[in-house]
């Protein structure tokens, strides 16, 4: 059992993301929804990002070609098109984040569209028939973003099957800290992996294990361990200050990386990344923990958070219902006063995510009100699988207090 304390404004109450515990390996295997695993050419990388570049060079996208991204986006998503040498664009979404195929439709007339990427937002399946159809009319390939949602299906198509490769990020759904996968029912794989060495190999064990322990999860290992950690910690900072520092008046080469940045919520693509594989820690709890309990628990706790937040003045859910073939990445809630509920929730220490508040530069109103509107009012909520009962009944007061305690307050 968790204990919840008053963070300090840095510091989260509970887990943003899934933590490890021994939980997690109980459930059984057997999920209730199809995994993007399934049935797939799959290349365990380490983030999706990655997986996105990995993807587009398979299509053959180079330079001269068009890579069109949704205009709701992870700014992440850009730079694996930059990465091939192509351009992007940036197509409409609808209120409900589905692809506006006729905007898609006047963007392909010119011909130099090589490839689209369409994303399931927040774990909620679109039918994405038409667009596949639009594609092969066109000779486009099809890259079907799976970051949020790793399980599921829309009108028995499992994600991950429609399009040419899909894409995934492990991270957001597994207690690990770094993993992506590209995937391909349509094709072989051809991208050859290799390790990306010790450091990493030991990086990528001991932060997920260290993230658990943080939260009070796995007491007895964070105790065998607190050596290592120490260690870890130690090198960590002697790297950064070589990183850093200066000799003989000039400055020292920065410190090999020894994890990719996304790991640690950065937008960037490291090339250097493009043919490694995610690491072996990784790949084990991958293997290991239980997809049923995933599936299951984040399908319970985000109806559990709607049935909270029903009536709370000042908000609604992104989605009126949870499709009965949808595993939720987050709670996406649209809020009326997004800014001060936010800063309270963020004083209380509840983790949030603005997914869509930073979009690539010049992608505004004008490209896509909706995009707009949705970066703006936006707030995104934790439901995965690793939260505790105490934990999520903390959430449904801290969120409700915030929500009511702004709509009380006149604008």
């Amino acid at each position: 059992m968790s204990s919840i304390n008053t963070p300090s404004s840095s510091r989260r109450a509970i887990p943003h993301v899934p933590v490890l515990s021994l939980a997690a390996f109980t459930g059984g295997r057997r999920a209730a929804l199809p995994s993007l695993l399934d049935g797939a050419d799959v290349r365990l990388v380490t983030s999706g990002r990655i997986a996105i570049g990995l993807a587009l060079r398979a299509l053959g996208v180079g330079k001269g070609d068009v890579v069109l991204v949704p205009a709701y986006h992870s700014p992440s998503m850009v730079p694996p098109a930059h990465w091939c040498g192509a351009e992007v664009a940036f197509y409409r979404v609808r209120p409900d984040t589905a692809p506006d195929l006729a905007d898609i439709g006047d963007k392909v007339a010119g011909g130099r569209v090589k490839a689209i990427i369409a994303t399931h937002f927040f774990g909620i399946p679109h039918d994405l028939a038409p667009l596949r159809a639009l594609c092969d009319r066109h000779g486009i390939g099809l890259v079907e973003d799976c970051a949020h949602a790793f399980f599921g299906a829309r009108d028995g198509v499992p994600v991950g099957s429609t399009g040419d490769y899909a894409i995934g990020s492990s991270m957001k759904f597994f207690p690990i800290y770094e993993g992506g996968c590209l995937v391909s029912r349509r094709h072989t794989l051809d991208a050859a992996l290799h390790g990306a060495g010790a450091g990493f190999e030991v990086k990528a064990a001991l932060n997920a294990l260290e993230a658990a322990f943080v939260y009070g999860r796995l007491p007895v290992l964070r105790v065998l361990l607190a050596l290592p950690l120490r260690l870890k910690s130690a090198l960590w900072n002697a790297l950064k200050s070589r990183g850093s520092g200066t000799s003989g008046g000039g400055t020292a080469p920065p410190a090999p990386a020894l994890a990719p940045s996304s790991s640690d919520s950065s937008f960037d693509f490291d090339a250097r990344w493009a043919d490694k594989r995610s690491s072996w820690f990784s790949r084990t709890v991958l293997r290991g923990v239980s997809p049923a309990r995933i599936v299951a628990r984040r399908r319970r706790n985000y109806l559990d958070l709607q049935r909270a937040l029903d009536g709370v003045p000042g908000c609604s859910p992104l989605f009126p219902r949870l499709p009965d073939g949808a595993c939720p990445w987050m709670f996406p809630l649209v809020v009326d006063r997004p800014e001060a509920v936010a800063a309270a929730l963020l004083r209380a220490g509840v983790p949030i995510t603005r997914f869509g508040a930073t979009l690539w530069p010049g992608v505004d109103a004008g490209v896509c009100a909706n995009s707009a509107d949705l970066g703006r009012r936006l707030i995104a909520l934790p439901c995965h699988q690793a939260l505790e009962d105490d934990e999520r009944t903390w959430l449904h007061a801290q969120v409700r207090q915030a929500l009511e305690t702004c709509a009380a307050v006149p604008a």
